[in-house]
Parts: C-alpha cells; sequence; structure tokens
C-alpha cells in the first residue's frame, strides 16, 4: 500500500549505501498526520522509500535522553 507524505524537514544522511539510496532523518507527515521523527531509506528524488521506524516528537526527547545517559553522545 502506498502511502501519502510530505517532508517537513530533511535532518540528514545517516548512510549512503552503494546502491543509490540513502538512509535518512527526516521530519514526515504519513498519510495527513502530524509530523514524525522519520528514520528509512530513500531514492534520490524521494519518490520511493524503503521501511522505516517513525518516532513522536516525545520518543525522539526520551531516546534522545536515554542515548546521553548513556554516555553515547
Amino acid at each position: 500500500m502506498q502511502h501519502t507524505f510530505e517532508i517537513y524537514r530533511h535532518i540528514g544522511a545517516i548512510a549512503k549505501p552503494d546502491n543509490g539510496w540513502t538512509k535518512e532523518l527526516n521530519f514526515v507527515s504519513w498519510d495527513g498526520r502530524e509530523p514524525v521523527y522519520d528514520i528509512r531509506t530513500w531514492n534520490e528524488e524521494h519518490s520511493e522509500y524503503g521501511k522505516g521506524v517513525t518516532i513522536t516528537p516525545r520518543e525522539m526527547r526520551m531516546l534522545r535522553a536515554l542515548i546521553c545517559e548513556a554516555g553515547q553522545i
């Protein structure tokens, strides 16, 4: 099933495999819902995407705190 999306903010590339796609962190609205942080692979034109993980702003704050607590950042 194809979803509609709008990338509100491109935050950055995480990895650039040799297949031409890029794993990215973006702030995206899926199917008209509130935007969420989104980690997934995208083709160069951002017209196709792979499976990914969405994280609400509240979850992102919790994730950031956990990573900082663990001394990883």
